[in-house]
C-alpha cells in the first residue's frame, strides 16, 4: 500500500514539472530581466555594498537586518540541496543537469528581485497587527482582497513545501554512512527513529525562539558552513586541477546530448535541471520573500538587490562546487548511491579517511541552519491562514514531520517536495508578473535618486 502512494506520489510530481512551470520559472525570470532593463546585472556591484552596509538606510522598519534576512534566506536554500540535490541531479539526469541549474539560477537572480521587492512594497499586517511580507501579502495588498483565495492557496502548499523531510532524510542517511556503518552499526528503521527523534529536539529547542532568534542563529551559522564546505571543494578540485577543464567541457557537452539520461532526452535534462535549482535555490516559489519581507528597510528596491545575490551564492557557487567534486572523482559514474552517501564517496575518495568526516560536519550545518529556517515560513503560512496566535501550532508539526522525514523513502520525499514546490510557484509568478509595473516603477525612481546622491557626494 505505501509503496503504491510513493510511485503515485514520483508520478504525480513528474507530471505537474511539465511545461507550464517550466515556463513560468524561465520565462518569468527571463521576462523581469528584459522589462528591468538588465537591472539585476547593472547593480549586482551596488547590491553587495548593501549587504556589507556601506549604503545605509536610515529610515528603517521591520524586524531583522537586511544581513540576517539574506541569511535567513540563505540558510532555507544553501543546503541539502546544495550537497545531496546535486547529486541527485547527476544521478538522475547525468552532469548536463548541472548547466540546466545555471540558466535556471541565472534567471532566477531576477525572479529573486521582483518577489522580494514586492515583498517589502507590499507588507502587511497579521491579525496580531505584526508587520509581515511574503507571496501571500502582496497578493492580497497589491491584487485586493479578491484575490486571497490565491494568497490562502500559496500558503496551505507552503507548509508542505518547507517542511524539514529531505533534510532530515539526509542528514540521517549521513548519520548512518559516516558513524554508524563504520561501527559495524546497522541502519535500521530504529536507529533512524532514534535519529529522527534526537534531531527533532535540537530544533525543536531553537525554532521556538521565533524570527529574532533565528535571524541572529542563521547569522552565524552560515558564514561558517559556506567557508567550510568551500575551503574543502576547493582543495577537493585544485588538487584534481587537470580534471577542471574536462569537468566543465562534460557538463556543457551533456547538457544538449541527452546521452546521460537512462532512456531519457534532452527534455529530460532540463527538466531535471529546473527541478533541482528551484529546489537548491527556491527563487520563483516564494520562500524567500518572506524572510526578506522582515527585514528592517524603508526602500524596498533595496532589498529585492539583496535578495538576488541568493540565487548566484546558492546554485552558482555553492551548487556548482559540489558538482565538480562528484564529477572529478568519477564518483557518478563508479557509484550506485543516491543523495548525500554519492557525495560523501567522492569527499572521501578525493580526502581518505577524513573528507567524509569533514563532510559530515558541514551536512550537520547545512541541515540544522535549513530546519532553523524553515519553520518561520511555515508559522507565517499558517498564521495567514488560520490567524497569528494559531501560527505557533507549526513549530510543533515541524518537529514532528522531522521524524517522518528520518524513515521515510528518499525518491518519495523528493517527489513530494517537488510536488509542493511546482504548486507554490504558480500563484508566486502569476502574482509578480502582474505587479511587475509597480517594482520597475520604483526601480527608475531609486536608481535616479542613487544617481542624484553619488553627483552631490
Amino acid at each position: 500500500m505505501l509503496e503504491n502512494i510513493g510511485e503515485l506520489i514520483i508520478k504525480i510530481s513528474d507530471f505537474i514539472w511539465g511545461a507550464p512551470v517550466l515556463i513560468l520559472l524561465l520565462g518569468g525570470g527571463f521576462y523581469f530581466l528584459i522589462y528591468s532593463r538588465l537591472v539585476p546585472l547593472r547593480y549586482f556591484g551596488h547590491a553587495i555594498r548593501i549587504l556589507r552596509g556601506k549604503d545605509k538606510d536610515p529610515d528603517s522598519t521591520g524586524q531583522i537586518k537586511p544581513y540576517q534576512a539574506l541569511a535567513t534566506a540563505l540558510a532555507g536554500t544553501v543546503g541539502m540541496g546544495n550537497v545531496s540535490g546535486v547529486a541527485v541531479a547527476i544521478t538522475m539526469g547525468g552532469p548536463g543537469a548541472i548547466f540546466w541549474m545555471w540558466v535556471t539560477a541565472l534567471l532566477g537572480v531576477s525572479t529573486e528581485f521582483f518577489s522580494n521587492t514586492l515583498a517589502v512594497m507590499f507588507r502587511g499586517k497579521d491579525s496580531n497587527g505584526e508587520i509581515q511580507g511574503g507571496p501571500m501579502y502582496y497578493i492580497t495588498e497589491g491584487l485586493g482582497k479578491n484575490w486571497k483565495p490565491m494568497a490562502v492557496f500559496f500558503s496551505v502548499v507552503g507548509m508542505i513545501g518547507v517542511s524539514p523531510l529531505f533534510q532530515a532524510n539526509q542528514l540521517t542517511q549521513m548519520i548512518g554512512h559516516v558513524l554508524l556503518a563504520p561501527n559495524q552499526i546497522e541502519t535500521s528503521f530504529t536507529t533512524s527513529l532514534i535519529t529522527g527523534i534526537i534531531i527533532s529536539i535540537i530544533v525543536g529547542i531553537v525554532v521556538i525562539g521565533g524570527i529574532k532568534r533565528i535571524g541572529k542563529v542563521t547569522g552565524s551559522i552560515v558564514p561558517i558552513m559556506v567557508v567550510v564546505y568551500t575551503v574543502t571543494v576547493l582543495y577537493i578540485i585544485f588538487s584534481n586541477s587537470s580534471q577542471i577543464i574536462p569537468a566543465f567541457q562534460t557538463i556543457f557537452r551533456d547538457a544538449f546530448s541527452g546521452d546521460a539520461v537512462l532512456g531519457g532526452s534532452l527534455g529530460s535534462i532540463i527538466i531535471i535541471g529546473v527541478r533541482r535549482a528551484a529546489f537548491s535555490n527556491e527563487a520563483g516559489l516564494g520562500t524567500t520573500p518572506m524572510a526578506h519581507g522582515a527585514s528592517k528597510t524603508s526602500e524596498p528596491i533595496r532589498q529585492g538587490l539583496v535578495a538576488m545575490l541568493g540565487p548566484v551564492i546558492d546554485t552558482i557557487v555553492v551548487c556548482t562546487m559540489t558538482a565538480l567534486a562528484i564529477i572529478i572523482t568519477n564518483m557518478w559514474i563508479y557509484s550506485n548511491a543516491d543523495g548525500i552517501t554519492l557525495t560523501a564517496q567522492a569527499f572521501d575518495s578525493a580526502i581518505p579517511v577524513y573528507g567524509k568526516y569533514i563532510l559530515a560536519i558541514c551536512v550537520i550545518f547545512f541541515s540544522m541552519s535549513t530546519m532553523f529556517a524553515f519553520p518561520y515560513y511555515g508559522v507565517k503560512c499558517l498564521g495567514f491562514v488560520a490567524g497569528a496566535k494559531y501560527g505557533w501550532i507549526y513549530n510543533y508539526i515541524f518537529v514532528v514531520t522531522i521524524i517522518i522525514g528520518a524513515v521515510a523513502n528518499l525518491r518519495v520525499i523528493i517527489g513530494f517536495i517537488d510536488i509542493a514546490f511546482a504548486l507554490m510557484a504558480i500563484p508566486t509568478m502569476v502574482s509578480t508578473v502582474l505587479l511587475s509595473p509597480h517594482v520597475r516603477r520604483a526601480s527608475i525612481d531609486y536608481f535616479a535618486r542613487l544617481k542624484k546622491e553619488r553627483k552631490l557626494s
